[in-house]
C-alpha cells in the first residue's frame, strides 16, 4: 500500500505516524505540504511516551509522477478553505480511480470535491485531538472515534477497508452509511466549541467555567434550532449532552481554530459557522451568538483564498 497525506498539519501528521506502522501493511506513507518537513517525526502519545519514525515529506511541486500514480489512497487533511486548491495541485498526476478521503471541518467542500473527482470520494469525521510540537512533532491530545462514508452511499466496502486500516493503526474508525448527517453533527458541535475557545484563547475544558458556560449554552440553543429547521435529527442524548460530552473528552485540547489563531493562520470560521448561518437566514432564525462570533473572525482574521 502507498498512502499520500496532503496537508501535514496536526491531523495529517497524526495519521501519518499511525499509518506508517507494520500493522497497516502500508509500503510507504508520504506527507505533502507547502514545504518539506524534517524526515524524522515524533509522536507523543496520550501516556506521554514518544516514538519517532521516518516519514517522507515533499511538496506538490516535487511529488514524483510515479509516487502519485501508484497511490492507493489520498488523505486530504488541509483546512477547508485550502482543500480544493491543494487537491487540484496533485490531481492531474493521480490515477483517475484513486480513492480520496476528506477530513475537513465544516460542510461544503465535501460536495464540491465529490463532484469534480473521477475516483471514489469518502468523507471522514473524527473526534481525535492533536496539536503540533514544532516542525518535527505532533502530540496526540485526545483519543476519539472516526467515522467514514461517502455522500452517495456507493463505496461502502471501500469505507470499511479504510476504516479497518485506521483501526489497525490505533485510530478507532468505522464505516457508516449516514456520513452526511454525521458531518452536520460534527459541524454543530464544532460551532459550539471552536469559535469560543479561539475567541478567548482557552482550552476546551475551560468552557465549563464561567463566564464561558452560558456562552456555550447560547450557541447550543441556536445550533439546535437550526438543526431542527433543517430536519437534521439530534443525537440520541440531545445537542447539549453531545457538546458537553465532547468538551469533557477533549478538556485538555487546544481546538484547531485556537491553534490557527495562535499561529496567525486563517481560521475555518467560514466553513464551520457559514453553513449554519446560511441555514438560519433561510429559515428566518435569530442567531446572535453565532453571528457575533462569525463577524469577529471575519473582521479580524479574514480568510485567505
Amino acid at each position: 500500500m502507498s498512502t499520500l497525506i496532503l496537508g501535514p498539519g496536526a491531523l495529517g501528521r497524526l495519521l501519518a505516524l499511525h499509518l506508517a506502522t507494520p500493522a497497516t501493511n502500508d509500503a510507504s506513507v508520504t506527507l505533502i505540504g507547502r514545504r518539506e518537513l524534517p524526515r524524522r517525526q515524533a509522536l507523543t502519545a496520550l501516556n506521554g511516551e514518544t516514538r519517532t519514525l521516518d516519514i517522507e515529506s515533499i511538496t506538490a511541486a516535487t511529488l514524483p509522477d510515479a509516487v502519485a500514480e501508484r497511490a492507493s489512497v489520498v488523505h486530504l487533511t488541509t483546512k477547508a478553505y485550502a482543500a480544493e486548491a491543494a487537491f487540484q495541485a496533485i490531481a492531474p498526476r493521480l490515477a483517475p480511480d484513486t480513492p480520496l478521503v476528506l477530513w475537513q471541518n465544516g460542510y461544503g467542500v465535501q460536495e464540491s470535491i465529490s463532484a469534480i473527482w473521477s475516483g471514489p470520494v469518502l468523507c471522514a469525521s473524527t473526534t481525535e485531538g492533536a496539536y503540533l510540537d514544532g516542525d518535527a512533532g505532533v502530540v496526540h491530545a485526545g483519543r476519539g472515534q472516526t467515522v467514514i462514508g461517502d455522500l452517495a452511499g456507493r463505496h461502502t466496502e471501500l469505507a470499511k477497508r479504510i476504516a479497518a486500516r485506521l483501526s489497525a493503526a490505533g485510530l478507532a474508525a468505522c464505516a457508516v452509511d449516514d456520513i452526511r448527517v454525521r458531518l452536520w453533527h460534527k459541524l454543530a458541535v464544532n460551532a459550539a466549541i471552536n469559535p469560543l475557545v479561539a475567541r478567548f484563547r482557552i482550552r476546551n475544558g475551560q468552557l465549563r467555567d464561567r463566564p464561558f458556560r452560558p456562552m456555550v449554552d447560547a450557541a447550543i440553543a441556536e445550533v439546535a434550532a437550526i438543526m431542527t429547521a433543517e430536519d437534521i435529527a439530534a443525537p440520541e442524548d440531545g445537542w447539549s449532552s453531545q457538546v458537553w460530552s465532547v468538551v469533557s473528552a477533549t478538556a485538555n485540547n487546544r481546538a484547531s481554530m485556537l491553534q490557527d489563531v495562535q499561529a496567525g493562520r486563517p481560521t475555518e470560521h467560514a466553513a464551520i459557522l457559514g453553513p449554519l448561518l446560511n441555514a438560519a437566514r433561510y429559515h428566518d432564525l435569530d442567531t446572535p451568538t453565532l453571528s457575533a462570533l462569525h463577524a469577529r473572525f471575519a473582521e479580524r482574521m479574514p480568510m485567505k483564498n
